[in-house]
């Protein structure tokens, strides 16, 4: 009789081949990244896609660019416009600019589950919702079900026996749960044309950080809030929909302003973590006077502006709020207004070029839910 041969169990691994793209997908992708390079102009990106295409041959016999652009308008990406004059074109739509926004997340922060209810972690106990496997005794107040049964029940056997089994309010035991805070954040984004300077686009990556950043927040932590301004000669707020289409402009850097319109907004806020980040790569070069004319002054470091900019630090330090400031130069007269602004509020700084600039600003929002913000 032939012996049985053992069966043999465990794991076999195999090399992971990704999914076939379709050429869609693979358009769809670059085309993504172009219009964030392009700023929203979608007649721009189609010439540069054209062009790519001509290169690397992108697109099949079967299946063309044209063939592209009209499946972007039957799944919604973009859509005809006509102007009163009968003139008209194509723009993106709403459906796009979230597809860039997760796109920038996933190339930034990776590939991020979705949290539930998106709070902040703190190291404080009390009455929250998040357990900590501590437990302590029921006090008035606290609420029912956050009593915990199994060992309630075992406190009221040792204090009472099995036999004449009684529960009274001192058997009661709670479990100890962390507080979750909510944290309200404005983005500063430097729009200044030194954002264009010397060859180098800052203002796109900028821009990617900021749709990340939203992405994150409105997906992950939908409790937060977050605030987008640019600043320039002068500041104001942008909402995450116009991210896309945001441009570097002829302006000098009027950080004070900044600061001024972040704090007004965080302000308003009831949440009590609050917290500032700030993406510049340039000196404070303007200020705006109270009679509405602009002192600007591009050479060197000003000590008539740089000390407008310590004073709004330490207001912001006063009002609680940390300002954290990505630095994208590193020039040593620069590094050391950062260091004294820095300490002026007593926040954060980090001297960084533009790669790994999203994933500082990741590291930083996701180490900041970990505690209580104060002063």
């Amino acid at each position: 009789m032939k012996k049985k041969e053992k069966e043999v169990r465990g794991f076999v691994f195999n090399k992971f081949e990704e999914p076939e793209k379709s050429v869609f997908d693979r358009l769809f992708d670059i085309f993504k990244e172009i219009i964030t390079h392009t700023s929203g102009d979608l007649d721009e990106a189609l010439d540069w896609l054209r062009q790519l295409d001509d290169e690397y041959q992108l697109t099949t016999d079967d299946y063309s660019i044209d063939d592209f652009v009209e499946e972007l308008k039957q799944k919604g990406y973009i859509k005809e416009e006509i102007e009163p004059d009968g003139n008209g074109g194509m723009s993106i739509t709403a459906k796009t600019e979230r597809a860039i926004r997760q796109q920038a997340l996933e190339q930034i922060f990776g590939r991020l589950k979705k949290g539930g209810a998106g709070n902040h972690r703190t190291n404080k106990t009390g009455r929250g919702d998040e357990h900590t496997g501590d437990f302590r005794q029921y006090q008035f107040g606290d609420s029912l079900s956050r009593i915990s049964v199994t060992e309630s029940l075992r406190n009221a056997q040792i204090n009472n026996g099995i036999g004449e089994f009684s529960m009274s309010e001192e058997d009661l035991v709670v479990e100890e749960t962390h507080f979750k805070s909510q944290m309200s954040t404005v983005l500063m984004i430097d729009i200044s044309h030194s954002m264009i300077l010397y060859g180098e686009d800052r203002i796109t990556p900028a821009k990617k950080v900021a749709m990340a950043l939203s992405e994150l927040i409105t997906t992950r932590y939908p409790k937060d809030t977050l605030d987008i301004l640019v600043f320039g000669n002068d500041a104001w707020p942008i909402s995450i929909a116009e991210l896309p289409y945001l441009k570097v402009g002829p302006y000098h850097t009027n950080t004070v302003a900044g600061l001024e319109l972040a704090m007004d907004l965080l302000r308003r806020k009831r949440n009590t973590n609050k917290q500032i980040f700030m993406i510049t790569d340039g000196k404070p070069s303007c200020i705006r006077e109270k009679d509405g004319s602009y002192y600007k002054n591009s050479v060197g470091l000003d000590p008539y502006v740089i000390d407008k900019c310590y004073n709004k630090a330490r207001q912001a330090r006063k009002l609680r709020i940390p300002i954290t400031t990505f630095m994208i130069a590193q020039d040593p007269y620069l590094t050391r207004f950062v260091e004294e602004f820095t300490a002026a509020n007593q926040g954060k700084a980090f001297y960084t070029g533009l790669k790994g600039l999203g994933e500082m600003i990741f590291e930083d929002y996701e180490s900041n839910r970990k505690k209580r913000i104060r002063g």
